[in-house]
């Protein structure tokens, strides 16, 4: 049997790290062919979503994707993103989580970047997040 990838554990940790601790987990995700999120909230080719369970309607992370329903300008949207898109996890609040290294699934099938849009504000306030590369 193939070794398992620890990715979705990892996620499914942090994920669970964040509510245990009040806090709000947000995921970054490089968009490919594969994800399924609103594209009018995609900038450069990624998008960061909030996945506290009061932002989302019927959560599950599992091991190939993430999927739920969420609101979008008050529009109910459904979400589908492939583990292999997910490029990190983290607090909202204080920047701690989790970043991966980009895979090959995911190289090359970015959405074409919006011109001249700055990229997502992932990181708290007057700070960079705090994360953790893993290989």
């Amino acid at each position: 049997m193939a070794e398992k990838s620890t990715k979705p554990y990892l996620i499914r940790a942090i994920h669970e790290w964040c509510s245990d601790s009040g806090l709000t987990p947000y995921i970054s995700v490089q968009v490919n062919a594969d994800t399924r999120v609103p594209a009018e909230h995609v900038k450069n080719g990624e998008i960061v979503l909030n996945l506290c369970n009061d932002a989302t309607h019927r959560l599950t992370i599992g091991d190939e994707r993430i999927q739920f329903a969420a609101r979008f300008g008050g529009v109910s949207r459904e979400c589908s993103i492939p583990m292999v898109a997910v490029s990190g996890i983290f607090a909202k609040e204080n920047g701690q989580g989790l970043f991966f290294p980009r895979e090959a699934a995911t190289e090359g099938l970015a959405a074409s970047p919006a011109p001249d849009t700055p990229p997502p504000a992932a990181s708290p306030a007057g700070g960079k997040p705090k994360l953790q590369v893993i290989k």
